[in-house]
């Protein structure tokens, strides 16, 4: 059996599994953004058609899946898996947008690292020869968010400095055994970092230690730097957390010219009032599936370094005075099989 463990939290796929479709939405305020042309949908509607915020997310999940599946010329049965999560309790707008499909489904929970944890556990499947095809994806709504984790829009509650805009956008992946690329090469499994933020308006703050903890990690299994990938992308650290982070490499002597953050990336700072950046499931999904995919095709990079980053909290945690766990889920993403 070809040992597949690479120090003590990476996994070397022997098989990179390949992307062959990946498809994204978005919101109205997405597709304003910067990265509005990485879209392949955005709907001015925030119910999408249906007559709540919750089913909107419901029916994000099911119309990009459905778009994967268009791209790759597949239909749900030739799927053998799908890992999805969302933000919402019990993860409903995973479950019920996608139960009309009939595919084996893993529900999965790591708060905004969901791409990240969806993306490497279907590569390992496939790795490991218990499926063929899989889709990891993942949603988000600002609206959803907002009710359930801070207070009801209509309180019109103000935002703090350090507060960032949940992203209204979902992301879908199908991975193969066979394609064309680029390829799921290695995934570095987080670990649950509690620096005993408790401010659930700060996420930055919360996360940025996971995902130094993770790179750190991937760095040392691999024996790779920060110059042997092209881009190296964290999911939802925004603005403060991203400073934060390269902070705590400085103070290791070590220094980023190829580190972005998706919740720096999809929105514009000057022009659309974020504060700190965006966030949620959705945000790191729909850069993914957009921007960074479509750019690695289009020869822009070769190797990158995705990292999906969550804040492992809830709103009855919070009303009981815990504090913000971060987790962070690196997945190595490459055009070359031995990449």
């Amino acid at each position: 059996m070809t040992e597949k463990r690479v120090g003590q939290r990476t996994i070397a796929l022997a098989h990179p599994p390949s992307v062959i479709s990946f498809a994204n939405i978005g919101g109205r305020f997405e597709g304003e953004g910067p990265l509005g042309g990485y879209f392949d949908e955005t709907n001015d509607d925030s119910f999408f058609g249906e007559k709540t915020w919750e089913k909107a997310e419901s029916a994000m999940q099911k119309k990009v899946l459905q778009r994967a599946l268009d791209q790759a010329g597949l239909k749900p049965k030739d799927l053998d898996y799908i890992f999805a999560g969302d933000l919402l309790n019990q993860c409903i707008g995973s479950s019920f947008g996608l139960r009309d499909f009939g595919i084996p489904f893993y529900g999965l929970y790591g708060a905004c690292s969901t791409m990240g944890e969806s993306l490497s556990l279907a590569a390992m499947m496939i790795d490991g020869g218990f499926a063929s095809k899989c889709a990891a994806m993942t949603s988000s709504h600002f609206c959803t968010a907002e009710r359930q984790y801070r207070t009801p829009l209509e309180y019109g509650g103000q935002r703090t400095p350090t507060a960032q805009w949940t992203v209204t956008g979902a992301g879908a992946v199908v991975l193969a055994r066979e394609g064309d690329g680029p390829y799921v090469t290695h995934a570095t499994v987080g670990k649950i970092v509690d620096k005993g933020i408790q401010d659930a308006n700060n996420m930055g703050a919360a996360m940025a230690p996971a995902a130094y903890d993770t790179i750190q990690a991937h760095f040392r299994d691999t024996g790779r730097r920060p110059s042997d990938y092209d881009l190296i992308v964290t999911g939802d650290l925004g603005s403060l957390g991203k400073e934060i982070l390269l902070d705590l490499f400085h103070r290791d002597g070590i220094e980023f010219k190829n580190l972005e953050d998706c919740g720096v990336l999809i929105y514009d700072a000057q022009t659309q009032d974020v504060h700190c950046g965006g966030s949620g499931c959705g945000c790191s999904a729909a850069v993914l599936t957009g921007y960074l995919l479509n750019g690695m095709r289009e020869g822009k990079w070769k190797n990158l370094l995705f990292c999906g980053t969550g804040a492992l909290l809830s709103p009855t945690s919070s009303m009981q005075g815990e504090s913000v766990p971060g987790i962070c889920h690196a997945v190595a993403i490459s055009t070359q099989k031995g990449g």
